[in-house]
């Protein structure tokens, strides 16, 4: 390739990479190891860590594999490493308390579910797949030694879940340090150009460039995606918190839960989730925006790019088929068998595309208090269009109107926008 041509080809490797992106350390970083791996035809090591801590993998997981798909199309290599040995310490990221470590059967039960879900997305003939006991456990402790004495316990305390946690008297015990070491030690033992991860990965990401540089290695780029939000749209999306969204979920469920995101998050659930170019996403955003396109419109489209790309075409048509057929039972239902109760809704929520389900109940006079309207969710006894609301933060769309809900075993509303 003439110069010209290399610097056309760069950028347009940016471009692709840019997208949904939350963080690059640092992009100028990034465009030189392009660079070079076009000169020299040799392509970037682009490496993803993974704890199989659980076997199932949802939509958040998906994001960051989309990612390294898309650094694979260009002709990288991907680098997946299982945290077979990390895994006995189990990362702190985020964490107010001591994860417990895992069995040698845990961990290879749940690193062959985990490439199940992860050759959906990812082509298995271009990725390379490493344990990090193949370095890790060769070791001496003298080795262990000397990796420790490159940083300082105040470098550690930086991270922001060990500081909170020390400064709350909340115990840390001594071999968590060790998390950050092994994870940047795996950066040096594979050669890393690029490492990524979510955002909640930047201290670790940052650590393993330092010490790269000190072994003489050219540092990584820390490529850092969002935490995508879970269906109640307030928290990152998480099984032990019920607002996932599984890779291995049937089409009909995964087309359900889709549909079932706050009208807010779609945007982004397009951006992260969706190969939609920008023009046609900007003007979905922009339609919402002036009216010219109903946000379950727009909905319904992404539920089907999301279950298409995970189930197929046919698959993805018939889950919407279903969805339809349900949702229109349902309003006929509605209407039909349950004598609703005309409310209006409260002026200090007018204008809002949406607002939260405690707020709303409470505003209304549904509920005596804000926790009696908790007290209820979390005992199945909030509905919203025949749907059981399971999370306390969860937030109703104010776009439909009325807005059918169930308070308790008797108390039936119809919200009029």
């Amino acid at each position: 390739m003439e110069k010209a041509e290399l610097e056309q080809e760069v950028q347009r490797q940016l471009t692709v990479l840019r997208r949904g992106t939350a963080e690059i350390v640092s992009e100028e970083g990034l465009a030189a190891k392009i660079m070079s791996s076009l000169v020299s035809g040799k392509p970037m090591r682009v490496k993803l860590g993974a704890d199989p801590s659980a076997p199932d993998l949802h939509l958040g997981h998906a994001v960051v594999l989309d990612k390294l798909r898309q650094f694979q199309d260009l002709g990288h290599q991907i680098v997946f490493i299982i945290g077979d040995y990390t895994a006995r310490i189990g990362d702190p990221s985020g964490r107010s308390k001591t994860r417990p470590p895992l069995t040698g059967e845990q961990i290879d039960a749940n690193a062959r579910s985990y490439f199940e879900q992860v050759y959906s997305i990812l082509d298995q003939q271009k990725t390379e797949v490493r344990y990090n006991g193949e370095w890790l456990s060769r070791l001496t402790f003298e080795e262990i030694i000397r990796l420790a004495s490159r940083f300082t316990i105040q470098q550690i305390l930086e991270r922001d879940d060990f500081s909170k946690r020390y400064h709350g008297q909340v115990p840390i015990f001594f071999h968590e340090f060790f998390y950050p070491l092994m994870q940047a030690y795996d950066s040096v033992a594979v050669q890393a150009d690029v490492e990524l991860g979510g955002t909640d990965q930047k201290f670790n990401f940052l650590l393993a460039r330092e010490l790269q540089e000190q072994v003489g290695q050219v540092a990584q780029v820390a490529f850092m995606m969002p935490i995508l939000p879970g269906l109640d749209g307030i928290h990152k999306m998480s099984k032990s918190l019920d607002n996932y969204i599984g890779i291995a979920e049937n089409a009909v469920d995964m087309y359900g839960k889709c549909m079932s995101i706050p009208d807010g998050l779609m945007e982004q659930y397009f951006t992260l989730l969706t190969s939609m170019p920008e023009p046609e996403l900007q003007c979905i955003v922009a339609g919402i925006t002036d009216g010219s396109v109903h946000p379950m419109t727009a909905k319904k489209r992404l539920a089907f790019l999301v279950t298409e790309r995970f189930h197929g075409t046919e698959s993805a048509a018939a889950a919407q088929a279903n969805f339809e057929n349900i949702f229109s039972k349902r309003a006929s239902t509605v209407s039909a068998d349950i004598a609703y109760e005309d409310v209006t809704l409260p002026a200090e929520f007018a204008g809002l595309p949406e607002v939260a389900v405690i707020d709303l109940l409470f505003s209304l006079g549904a509920v005596p208090s804000k926790s009696e309207a908790r007290r209820l969710i979390q005992q199945g006894g909030i509905e919203i269009e025949g749907r059981r609301v399971a999370d306390i933060g969860f937030r109703v769309s104010l776009v439909h109107s009325p807005i059918h809900m169930r308070v308790g075993k008797k108390r039936f509303l119809a919200v009029n926008l």
